[in-house]
């Protein structure tokens, strides 16, 4: 049965969209069969993919109110045969209104989902930045919800009202949603602060604070513009290999067998070598050191620690 996961945070601009997309991306390179959910009235992972908003015809708003079939509202994302996404659209602002006097409203995407969770290893949802009936929606869908947090001040203050919503959907609507893990994103590592906040993470929350970090990365940043998951844009950047290695801790928590390295490797090869939109090819060497451990980045490129090259002024704006 597919691993249903939301990627939630309420406050915006913590790198929810970006996470989607990228982790999303790196499962399906790896050969696992992946859906991405796009649940944001601002269809921001829609387009992150290179699906342009204005094409889509049938998205997960029509699926909500009941007048189109998902299987008519899931595309293939271009370029990564692995990889479904349902669309969101502009329309999907008007959901929460249509839906309030709906019976049994809050488990309307729970249900469409049963008839094709078994056809995918894991389905992502893209959260709205907002604690509202969409949300309540995915969180009573999914298993488990990962968290990012900006290493910044506010974004840890504003945590317990996400975890306060989480327990109440616990206790009223989906007993068996989990916290899946805490993502430190934004990370910089020249900042005392950006330091102090993913320590503070890590006492309070423990082994569920991913090893990995997403750092500061111009490369995250211009992906989108180019409607490319970083790890076509840019395979080799920090932030791609930052989105790879998250994409091994979630695959190998335990919950699924683990492949042999060369294995794993040859997949990502296989699928990232050839990918490339922009036609600047990759040897293949070059991808799957990419996705091994250690891969050092020390040709110039941002730095593996999550400390950017002092070159690289330029840090990743909001993408929600």
């Amino acid at each position: 049965m597919g691993r249903i996961i939301a990627i939630a945070n309420q406050k915006g601009g913590v790198g929810k969209t970006t996470t989607a997309v990228n982790l999303s991306a790196c499962t399906a390179v790896a050969e696992r069969p992946t859906l991405l959910i796009d649940i944001d009235p601002q269809a921001n992972a829609t387009s992150g993919l290179g699906i342009a908003k204005d094409d889509v015809r049938t998205s997960v708003y029509e699926v909500l109110i009941g007048e189109g079939e998902l299987d008519d509202a899931i595309l293939p994302a271009p370029n990564l045969p692995f990889l479904d996404v349902l669309p969101a659209h502009q329309r999907l602002i008007g959901a929460e209104i249509e839906l309030v006097n709906v019976m049994a409203r809050e488990t309307r995407l729970k249900r469409a989902l049963e008839a094709i969770r078994n056809d995918y290893h894991y389905i992502f949802i893209d959260c709205p930045p907002s604690l509202g009936l969409l949300t309540v929606n995915t969180l009573t869908a999914a298993d488990s919800v990962i968290v990012p947090i900006q290493c910044e001040y506010y974004a840890l203050e504003g945590l317990g009202q996400l975890l306060n919503s989480i327990r109440l959907v616990q206790r009223n609507l989906n007993s068996s949603l989990r916290i899946e893990g805490i993502l430190l994103t934004m990370y910089d590592g020249r900042l005392n602060l950006a330091r102090q906040v993913a320590e503070e993470a890590r006492r309070f929350f423990g082994d569920r604070v991913y090893e990995s970090m997403i750092p500061r990365n111009v490369r995250l940043g211009e992906a989108p513009s180019f409607g490319q998951p970083i790890i076509l844009y840019d395979i080799l950047s920090s932030g791609s290999e930052a989105y790879i290695q998250l994409a091994k801790e979630l695959m190998f928590d335990g919950t699924e067998e683990p492949e042999t390295a060369v294995e794993l490797t040859d997949a990502a090869a296989g699928r990232g070598a050839g990918l490339r939109a922009s036609g600047d090819e990759r040897a293949e060497s070059d991808v799957a050191g990419a996705w091994d451990d250690g891969a050092d980045g020390s040709d110039g490129r941002d730095r593996d620690d999550g400390t950017p090259d002092p070159a690289v002024e330029v840090a990743l704006e909001s993408d929600n």
